[in-house]
């Protein structure tokens, strides 16, 4: 995932394939998760990534990292230390692959309680007073909820510019001391640990001002926005045809933020798991003639995905249907946006080959976050697509495609319910 920020639209014409290094159980990986992930560079590598989103780095009362407290303190990571980080990161480069944080910054743990029994001090992690803050950089509409108990952290700080996040307490990002050294704390993880850009976490629980005031602070070569806003559904529990408010919405935040970010195509995956649950492949074609999800309308920005360590893993809040998965990556693997491949389904669900055939693919013809589609069949069964008239890609349960593909393309590579043909 590689723009810059000053680009519009980023600069992701060259091959940007994007791969999740962890998943929801990686925190608890004997040896530490960063000592393990090292050894399968050589394998990513190969398999044409460009880049891999690595887990939240910091200090956190969850063992996952999505409860962080002392942002400096990177030796308390379940996943490793921060030597181990840096070497990581490090091989990462010299092999070619940018690294990108999980940047969890609407709300954050405290240290401690205040004299009324409030948690809400905070410790940065260093032994001055960096992050070290108090109520006034909390949200004073901030509520904290754990089960059925409801707590008020004793924020006096703005009211909250986005969605509120329940789990912890809410940041204050209109406070310009949480702003400097939070600015302060990403650009040390630039110039210190070697980050290369941001993935920023539960992106709606702030304003779209917020990311773009800290990505013109922080300058990264790439950053993807977490905005997981439920598709519309009709009277029958099914998505709707149309979801158009869906992508608007991610384009919007995109632009909000000045145009240099990219938005995960949330749009994308659910249209696309709903069509080939239901056997609606009718599904991938908008009123337009077009892709319907944010690849249809804003390309460059937006990030495809078929699962992550929330959609899928051992949460699964709202997984893809476990034997269509290679389909899912035909579509996003083959079609314009930038692909993002999950960790599970690369590494442990035995599926790297066939991913890395349609990777290989996808850099031999040339495929970019802005190529064209022309959609040539998108019956219940069938959905074929042609993509800068270099590669057709097909999935669904139907065999035969007819007289759909031209005899000048030649298959290149066929799985269950899905082959990809090359122009020869």
């Amino acid at each position: 995932m590689s723009p810059l920020l000053h680009h519009h639209p980023p600069n992701n014409d060259g091959f940007t394939n994007i791969v999740s290094g962890f998943n929801w159980e990686s925190s608890k990986k004997k040896g530490g998760w960063y000592n393990f992930l090292i050894k399968s560079i050589p394998e990513i590598a190969a398999s044409g990534i460009t880049h891999v989103w690595l887990p939240p780095p910091s200090h956190s009362a969850s063992s996952e990292g999505y409860l962080p407290g002392r942002l400096y303190d990177l030796d308390a990571s379940q996943y490793g230390t921060q030597d181990e980080l840096k070497t990581l990161i490090k091989e990462f480069h010299s092999n070619g692959i940018q690294c990108v944080a999980d940047i969890v910054i609407n709300h954050r743990t405290a240290e401690r309680q205040d004299s009324d029994g409030r948690w809400n001090i905070f410790e940065g992690g260093t032994p001055d007073d960096r992050l070290d803050w108090d109520h006034s950089c909390i949200c004073i509409d901030d509520i904290t909820k754990s089960g059925d108990t409801t707590t008020n952290s004793g924020g006096t700080g703005n009211p909250d510019t986005g969605a509120d996040f329940n789990g912890a307490p809410d940041i204050d990002h209109l406070n310009t001391r949480v702003q400097r050294e939070l600015s302060d704390w990403m650009n040390w993880l630039k110039t210190e640990i070697g980050f290369d850009g941001w993935r920023f976490d539960f992106a709606r629980g702030y304003s779209p001002d917020i990311t773009k005031l800290y990505m013109g602070n922080t300058r990264p070569d790439f950053a993807v926005g977490e905005i997981w806003n439920p598709l519309s559904y009709g009277s029958d529990g099914k998505p709707n045809y149309d979801q158009d408010g869906h992508r608007r919405e991610l384009m919007e935040w995109v632009k909000a933020v000045g145009g240099s970010a990219t938005a995960f195509d949330f749009t994308t995956k659910g249209i696309l798991q709903a069509a080939l649950v239901e056997g609606e492949l009718w599904r991938l074609k908008d009123s337009n003639g077009g892709p319907p999800g944010m690849i249809g309308l804003m390309p460059e920005n937006a990030v495809t995905f078929v699962d992550n360590h929330d959609t899928g893993s051992t949460q699964k809040r709202w997984p893809f249907p476990s034997d269509k998965v290679m389909q899912g990556y035909v579509y996003i693997l083959t079609h314009p946006g930038i692909p993002s491949i999950f960790y599970d389904h690369f590494f442990d669900w035995g599926l790297k080959e066939e991913i890395s055939n349609l990777t290989m693919i996808r850099i031999r013809n040339g495929i970019k976050a802005s190529s064209t589609v022309r959609i040539l069949a998108s019956d219940p069964d069938l959905y074929v697509a042609a993509i800068d008239d270099k590669i057709i890609a097909k999935i669904g349960t139907r065999y035969d495609v007819g007289n759909v593909v031209p005899t000048t393309f030649k298959i290149a590579t066929s799985g269950n319910n899905y082959a990809v043909w090359e122009k020869q």
